[in-house]
């Protein structure tokens, strides 16, 4: 089992903006100043309000079709970097929330 973690400093704020990268509400509000979504079986993104360590989370989640996700991002508000090649890895696009938490998809070149 995964958990991967952002810290931000507007909890509310990002609850919104998470919501909107994700298309839902969150999965589960663990209290006052945690929520956490479930992206697969095995692997859950928790954001968790903390003013001192936020903005330097890096979390890279892995889609079949790159463009496709990123239309659905565009068509709930959320913009990020042009897509750019990881080596002979596959297609990655970069966007950031409030705090400047990175939050990567990729293409996996199969």
């Amino acid at each position: 089992m995964l958990f991967a973690g952002v810290q931000v400093a507007n909890f509310t704020l990002a609850v919104d903006w998470y919501s909107r990268l994700f298309g839902r509400p969150p999965d589960m509000v663990v209290n006052d100043d945690e929520v956490m979504w479930r992206t697969s079986d095995t692997a859950w993104v928790y954001v968790l309000g903390d003013r001192h360590r936020s903005g330097f989370g890096v979390v890279t989640l892995a889609v079949a079709d790159l463009e496709g996700t990123i239309d659905e991002l565009r068509s709930r508000g959320i913009t990020g970097e042009p897509i750019e090649m990881v080596g002979t890895a596959g297609h990655k696009a970069t966007f950031s929330d409030a705090d400047g938490n990175r939050i990567d998809f990729i293409e996996v070149a199969r």
